[in-house]
């Protein structure tokens, strides 16, 4: 028994020397965040916000492409709080995800360490609290992932690079309007909007004349698409959630919830201040916030009406959308261009329908997908398929195109496996704009128009030059089709990014299964990974455990170690 543990002693020291060998040609980037609540007055009233090492918005999180970061999160709150990453792909590694499906929440006066890579990853994009409706609160920020030195970028290094965090808010604290939610009831429009955290004129971007910027912008909000603009500026697009694009020039940018938009401008008008403007989009009564763009030499204050932007248009919204196209010949994370991956020649796998609804269950407002509200089950999805916990979900329970039935509760998981090539059609019956996320993936948005989907709409697809994203929206009463190659194993969250919506019950998971049970389709569990519902009481059943504090393990699984350790180094290092 005792070589039997120094055996183990000896593979639990190399299989932890296999994992961090997997980056270790990458840097490390390391946070400490502290979650407090805090007093904030981002529209003049008193709210309680949740902060992040007291601030609001959180901290930005700056990175190289490939880096890994180790962010270890301590909460001082009194419930539970967990962390997702909008557009970081989690490469093998769903359970760094930061949704309930695969990752528990931390618990009050309990911290996590989350382990993440930028693998493969340029661009811009967010993080946001996941669990509780703490959306509402704040604990959002902004991501930044650099291209390699070595890596050419298709526009000159700018002066400097500014994130902006707007969307939606309400005055009512985030567990109000959660416990709104569940009496069954939805939101009220919202008290306004936000410019990162600050509402009318409340934030400066300062400038120098003559020189040109980037502005990362995320629509971080609840409910509302936004539409922002510069007075008296054009705006050059040149990068959509990693991808990026043909350089065209706007003077109005439309952005749905969740999506992130990059732009050049150039400081070339008279030296004063000017509005940046955030206005609602697609509402029955126009929301305004304002900030300011202040050249340094600037004398003067803002000054003239607020430029206008669209409203209610779905046509002008539409044919931007359309107009945003790859930018083929630019070099991504790699230096190959973007362009040489074909997606349009690919065999399509399978096609995927999704219709969204808004059904009443028992008199209570829910929302649904293919008419399956989902429930969070009492365990995260993840780690009962790893532990192989029965009752927690059933495969196939959520339905692969709509059947136009009653709605029903159901913690839904849709199977699929791993490299298939799959078409994915989101519909929308309803009279207002949707907008979807797909955890893990990025994905080509390959039509979207009017009406009811057929077959036949396959023949007004862009198959060249279409953006590569992780969110996308859908006009009302339209639809939107994507391609996604299914390359990345995990447990993944596909969601609505109206958080009401996503809250009462518009989402579900896409399980992405590969047989082989390997390290170079899937990374292990962490070693550090919180166990909550019935997985903690699971967690001694499993057939081979490695201790990392006492190094024990069965003895008759040695063998089986010592041939997963030995395909690891093949994998890897030859």
């Amino acid at each position: 028994m005792r070589d039997s543990r120094v055996l183990c002693s000896l593979i639990a020291l190399l299989l932890s020397l296999a994992v961090h060998g997997v980056y270790g040609d990458s840097p490390y980037r390391f946070f400490t965040w502290e979650i407090t609540y805090g007093d904030i007055y981002p529209l003049g009233v008193k709210q309680q916000g949740i902060l992040i090492n007291g601030q609001f918005p959180g901290p930005q999180i700056d990175a190289v492409t490939n880096d890994n970061l180790i962010i270890s999160v301590y909460n001082y709150l009194r419930e539970p709080f967990l962390i997702s990453w909008n557009g970081l792909q989690q490469r093998r590694n769903s359970w760094q995800d930061g949704v309930y499906g695969t990752t528990c929440p931390i618990p009050p006066g309990k911290n996590f360490t989350y382990v993440l890579q930028a693998k493969d990853q340029i661009g811009s994009y967010f993080y946001f609290p996941s669990f509780l409706f703490h959306k509402a609160a704040g604990a959002f920020g902004g991501i930044r992932i650099w291209s390699r030195p070595r890596i050419p970028v298709p526009f000159p290094p700018p002066a400097g690079d500014f994130t902006v965090l707007a969307g939606d808010w309400y005055r009512s604290n985030h567990y109000v309007l959660r416990r709104l939610l569940d009496s069954g009831h939805n939101l009220p429009f919202p008290d306004g909007l936000l410019i990162n955290g600050r509402g009318w004129n409340g934030y400066t971007f300062t400038v120098e004349p003559g020189r040109t910027y980037r502005f990362r912008i995320s629509n971080v909000g609840l409910t509302t698409s936004i539409n922002f603009r510069i007075q008296g500026h054009s705006m050059k697009l040149v990068e959509v959630e990693g991808s990026h694009t043909l350089q065209n020039t706007y003077a109005a940018l439309d952005i749905h919830l969740g999506q992130t938009y990059s732009v050049l401008v150039t400081m070339d008008q008279a030296p004063q201040d000017y509005y940046i403007v955030v206005s609602s989009r697609f509402t029955p009564r126009v929301l305004t916030t304002t900030a300011i763009l202040h050249y340094s030499n600037s004398r003067r204050g803002v000054s003239g009406p607020i430029p206008g932007g669209p409203t209610t248009e779905i046509a002008w919204s539409l044919n931007q959308a359309r107009s945003i196209r790859w930018n083929l010949t630019a070099s991504g994370p790699r230096p190959n261009p973007q362009g040489s991956y074909h997606y349009g020649m690919i065999k399509i796998s399978r096609t995927i329908t999704l219709a969204n609804s808004a059904p009443y269950m028992n008199g209570k407002q829910r929302y649904a997908i293919n008419s399956v509200s989902f429930v969070p089950a009492d365990t995260p999805l993840k780690l009962a398929d790893y532990f192989k916990i029965p009752g927690v979900f059933t495969l196939g329970s959520m339905p692969t195109s709509p059947n136009w039935g009653n709605a029903y509760l159901q913690t839904s998981v849709m199977a699929a496996n791993f490299r298939e090539f799959v078409e994915i059609v989101f519909q929308n019956w309803e009279d207002t704009v949707q907008s979807y996320h797909i955890d893990g993936y990025s994905f080509f948005v390959v039509g979207m128009d009017g009406g009811q989907w057929t077959p036949a709409s396959r023949t007004r697809y862009n198959l060249r030059d279409t953006v590569a994203r992780s969110t996308t929206q859908v006009y009302p009463r339209s639809w939107t089709a994507i391609y996604m190659a299914l390359d990345n194993v995990g447990m993944w969250n596909i969601r609505s990014e109206n958080w009401a919506r996503q809250y009462l019950g518009q989402q579900f998971y896409l399980r992405v299964y590969s047989p082989a049970n390997s390290w170079r389709d899937e990374l292990p569990i962490p070693k550090n990974a919180l166990l909550c519902g019935r997985a903690r009481d699971s967690i001694f059943s499993i057939s081979m455990k490695i201790n990392y504090a006492n190094f024990t393990c069965e003895f008759d699984t040695v063998i089986n170690t010592l041939l997963s350790l030995l395909h690891l180094f093949l994998i890897f290092y030859i």
